[in-house]
């Protein structure tokens, strides 16, 4: 029989608990973001309404209620979508009204101090598609002023300028999630110049380019950010639909339920082990401020989380509780 993705086990040879993603047996981290920071992390960044902002909302995903802000970025600007390890946010490039911005800023997930400069990006650009584990941060494709293929990578533990990761198989920005295992990061769709159907994804700890993982379930964008856990990835889409796909495959997304409200396009999403929330996003003509979740390894319709600070869009979704820490 075969044994199914999130069975855990105590491995008697190496005296550790162990959970099954699907293609292998990893070991259960020892450490948490509750032991790290207090609690899982869903921190949104950047965003215009149709000011640009540098602030940083923050929300524990583990409750509901109001975001409420929670420090700056270097500076405004909206789409410098990022991610985080348990302890340091990262938020790439972005744009602040007049140009693309090849600057990286970092921050410590657990205090509201001001990001500082981490270094560059090979080019200026905004609309990532981002993905990363502990270890290392990759930054994919993007808007410079056409899309481009282009993959940086970052060690997170260090500061200084990406080096080249390869290259997507096809040009893509702001995909509508990103979803991570710590080895594997898939980018969903995408608009260049319009919404891509397409999956990619690419090995975090490898160099190389990226290679097809299989088809949306709709052709649009929607919510940046790491859209689920280390074994199912949650696509949060400009429409009400939702989607999930299993990491450790390949194959088409497939229909996990409704959004409560009119989609999440140009909003942020930030997971948890357990739960994903999306917030913010451009629609009905206006910037919205609301948030709502579901949890990862059911099927079903969102619920009301709380609401942002603020009706904001273009903003990114950086969380130190996603699935590419395990």
């Amino acid at each position: 029989m075969a044994v199914p993705a999130g069975s855990i086990r105590f491995n008697t040879d190496s005296s550790k608990m162990e959970i099954y993603n699907g293609d292998k047996w990893w070991d259960i981290d020892s450490t948490s973001p509750e032991e790290q920071t207090g609690g899982t992390r869903g921190v949104w960044a950047s965003g215009n309404n149709p000011t640009y902002y540098s602030e940083r909302m923050i929300a524990n995903i583990a409750t509901t209620g109001n975001a409420v802000d929670f420090g700056h970025l270097t500076q405004d600007k909206n789409s410098a979508h990022g991610s985080a390890s348990r302890t340091r946010g990262i938020a790439f490039g972005g744009y602040n009204g007049s140009s693309r911005l090849a600057e990286i800023d970092y921050f410590d997930m657990g205090t509201d101090a001001t990001a500082a400069d981490f270094g560059d990006l090979s080019s200026e650009r905004s609309g990532h598609n981002p993905s990363g584990n502990q270890t290392r941060m990759i930054a994919a494709g993007g808007y410079q002023p056409s899309c481009l293929a282009t993959i940086d990578y970052i060690t997170i533990a260090a500061t200084g300028n990406a080096n080249d990761f390869g290259d997507l198989s096809y040009s893509s920005k702001v995909s509508s999630s990103h979803y991570n295992s710590s080895t594997r990061g898939i980018m969903a769709g995408g608009g260049c110049p319009s919404a891509t159907a397409n999956n990619q994804y690419l090995t975090i700890s490898t160099l190389g380019n990226s290679v097809a993982f299989g088809d949306s379930t709709t052709s649009t964008t929607g919510g940046s950010g790491m859209g689920g856990n280390a074994i199912r990835g949650i696509g949060w889409k400009s429409t009400d639909v939702i989607e999930y796909v299993t990491i450790a495959t390949l194959g088409n997304a497939i229909d996990f339920g409704d959004a409560n409200v009119n989609g999440f396009n140009g909003g942020g999403v930030c997971s948890s082990p357990t739960r994903s929330v999306a917030g913010g996003g451009y629609n009905d003509s206006t910037n919205q401020n609301w948030m709502s979740y579901v949890q990862i390894m059911s099927t079903g319709n969102a619920v009301d989380f709380g609401d942002l600070p603020r009706g904001i869009s273009s903003i990114g979704g950086i969380s130190n509780g996603h699935g590419g820490l395990g």
